[in-house]
């Protein structure tokens, strides 16, 4: 989420609220040239791709986005042990990050 924060940041986005409980969607409620806009935000291990979304889920939240004349995305950001891709990614080694940005929905 820090990855994607500072992403919305640098793009102006102000933030109205933030969600980092599990399963609590979106994670970011944002305001950004006088819209709402709900982000979805997932951290993705190597070797699946970062930009594939629950199309699902993704749909429902949609539907209620709509609801408050939001736009919504989702932020995919993929994670890799830098050592051994294959090998679990641990909070206080080093990792890589694959972020691509925000994909409307």
């Amino acid at each position: 989420m820090n990855i994607v924060g500072e992403d919305l940041e640098q793009k102006g986005f102000e933030f109205l609220s933030i969600n980092s409980q599990l399963k609590k969607n979106p994670q970011f409620v944002a305001l950004k040239n006088k819209k709402i806009h709900f982000i979805v935000v997932r951290a993705i291990g190597y070797p699946e791709d970062p930009r594939d979304y629950d199309v699902i889920l993704m749909q429902h939240l949609k539907q209620h986005a709509l609801k408050f004349k939001a736009k919504i995305f989702y932020a995919g950001v993929g994670l890799a042990n830098s050592k051994d891709y294959r090998a679990p990614v641990y909070k206080d080694r080093p990792y890589i990050v694959s972020y691509s940005g925000l994909q409307e929905i």
